[in-house]
């Protein structure tokens, strides 16, 4: 793989799992509004939002290989995005609590003109949550800026109690989706 390769996006989880898999490559940062479309499914959504970013980038970097991500938490059909506040924080862990939902991640790659949408998915569910325990999972900061107010690999982790599917789209990438995909530019 000799292209120049270039991630979509500023997660810092991102970043760590994209290094598994290529030694070398830029982030840059897509700033364009997500706005979600309510005629689309929830796996067209995420690739939708994911090539929103990927294109996006990939104006300005005509010759690269650019990789754009989206990840939702699906609870009874409707998606969660990331939470706007505390109080909006809270309520979503609240009903995430003692349920299994949907955890989605699109991705988009962008590449001379051509493009390749995929999305991966799993089944998350959490272990009750006392008020308590979700107002101390609050203070680390930790769910703010994550689809469904938490991070599977952080705080977060206490309080799964089981993942049907692959971990790294919960995380927000879809790693062997992504490596077969890679692998044959």
């Amino acid at each position: 793989m000799n292209n120049k390769f270039i991630l979509a996006s500023k997660s810092p989880r991102r970043i760590e799992l994209l290094q598994l898999l290529l030694p070398d490559f830029g982030v840059e940062v897509s700033h364009l509004e997500e706005l979600i479309n309510p005629e689309l499914s929830n796996e067209d959504l995420v690739m939708d939002l994911a090539l929103l970013k990927a294109n996006d980038i990939a104006k300005s970097n005509k010759e690269a290989v650019v990789m754009g991500f989206d990840t939702l938490v699906i609870l009874d059909g409707k998606p969660m995005g990331k939470p706007k506040d505390r109080d909006d924080a809270f309520n979503m862990l609240k009903s995430l609590s003692n349920y299994t939902h949907t955890v989605l991640t699109g991705c988009a790659i962008v590449h001379n003109g051509q493009i390749d949408m995929f999305y991966d998915s799993a089944q998350v569910t959490f272990n009750p949550m006392t008020n308590d325990e979700i107002n101390e999972y609050l203070d680390t900061d930790e769910p703010y800026d994550k689809a469904g107010a938490y991070g599977i690999q952080g705080y977060g982790a206490k309080y799964i109690k089981k993942i049907d599917g692959d971990y790294y789209s919960v995380m927000g990438m879809p790693l062997q989706k992504l490596y077969n995909k890679l692998r044959r530019l």
